[in-house]
């Protein structure tokens, strides 16, 4: 089965933190030049939430268009779903959809490792299926063709 562990070995280790007292706009810039969906809030070495394009837009939303001198902290999911590094990608699925995640942060304990979007997800499935389906093939132009090999006589 495939593990958390080997999308993030493959995904890379690149990651993007702020802090819950950063400024929103400040977050906004960081999110566009980096092109990424979601900060990993820390507070002190801990995770403290995850900030997504979702939060953002129900904000900027609610007060008609003016981000302000908001803070992250004010906005940002402070409970958000976590996964291990050896939780099954069948198990991350299941909690994306169950809890509407497009992205879920992997912690080993209190080590923040990294974060599984759901275009890693889907990345790492179509890759396996691939890799499967080459299997399946290979396997089957290796089959042995019994009616081709001459009967026995006794």
């Amino acid at each position: 089965m495939l593990k958390v562990s080997e999308i993030l070995r493959v995904k890379g280790n690149t990651l993007f933190t702020a802090s819950p007292e950063t400024s929103v706009i400040q977050a906004l810039e960081t999110m566009s030049e980096q092109d990424i969906g979601s900060l990993v809030i820390m507070d002190r070495g801990r995770l403290a939430g995850m900030l997504t394009f979702r939060e953002i837009i129900r904000h900027v939303n609610g007060n008609h268009g003016a981000v302000g001198s908001t803070t992250i902290r004010s906005i940002m999911d402070a409970t958000p779903v976590s996964v291990s590094p050896d939780t099954e990608a069948a198990e991350v699925q299941r909690l994306m959809l169950e809890n509407h995640s497009r992205y879920i942060p992997v912690m080993d304990e209190t080590v923040l490792m990294g974060v599984i979007s759901f275009y890693d997800m889907a990345q790492a499935i179509v890759a396996a299926q691939k890799f499967e389906n080459s299997l399946l093939k290979a396997y089957i132009r290796d089959w042995p063709d019994d009616e081709s090999e001459p009967a026995k006589s006794s």
